[in-house]
């Protein structure tokens, strides 16, 4: 008989619970449910998971009426500059910023909603051509033109590893990961509050734990 979703939220709490000990902070669950319905979102809450991630701003908002005000929202899929205003009320943080043009018109509509947006900058630590993301090289040049607008917050830093790939890699990976997070909180750069390192997805949630992650996205470990 299939577990409930009671049954795998509760399995990945005590995993993350578990690797992240080492750290002395258990990572946030951010439930990812772009293949979800409002109907099986909804429990979630109960359960005592409140923050959810959304990959596309469509999706996102034909759901916002059964969701909004109920759970903290992350848009956590690449963000076209031009479909920000139709999410920028609505989201409590935007995961996926890679380039200043994006920053740029997060700042913009931020101000026009007289909020200060908290954002990770997303890293291409694997180097993916089909990705976003920043080059490590990029990220330190990027976070200080972010520091400089007003109404944008860096939070910290969000990757996406590669499908499939062996744990020793990962292992790797999510290690220059929480090295690079910790470069930018070291830099303690005016403007920015490095707290956040969003790395590990259903398939490698507990590594990344263990690796010093602070926030998880997991979907297909809780839907199916």
């Amino acid at each position: 008989m299939e577990d409930s979703l009671a049954a795998r939220v509760q399995r990945v709490q005590e995993t993350l619970k578990r690797e992240s000990a080492p750290w002395g902070r258990i990572p946030k669950l951010v439930a990812v449910t772009k293949y979800a319905s409002p109907e099986q979102i909804l429990p979630l809450r109960e359960l005592g998971v409140t923050d959810i991630g959304e990959n596309r701003v469509q999706v996102l908002r034909e759901k916002l009426p059964f969701l909004n005000e109920k759970f903290s929202i992350h848009l956590i899929g690449r963000l076209q500059t031009n479909k920000v205003k139709y999410i920028i009320k609505d989201v409590c943080m935007i995961q996926s910023v890679d380039h200043l043009a994006l920053a740029q018109e997060i700042d913009r509509q931020a101000g026009k909603a007289n909020r200060r947006m908290p954002v990770l900058l997303q890293v291409n630590i694997a180097r993916e051509p089909q990705k976003g993301g920043v080059r490590e090289e990029e990220l330190l040049p990027l976070l200080k033109s972010c520091a400089a607008l007003p109404h944008l917050q860096v939070q910290g830093l969000m990757a996406i590893m590669p499908l499939g790939a062996e744990t020793d890699t990962l292992e790797a990976l999510f290690a220059r990961m929480r090295g690079l997070y910790e470069m930018c909180a070291a830099e303690a750069v005016a403007g920015t509050d490095i707290r956040e390192l969003s790395m590990g997805m259903s398939q490698d949630y507990g590594l990344a734990a263990r690796a010093g992650a602070t926030m998880v996205r997991v979907g297909s470990a809780l839907f199916r």
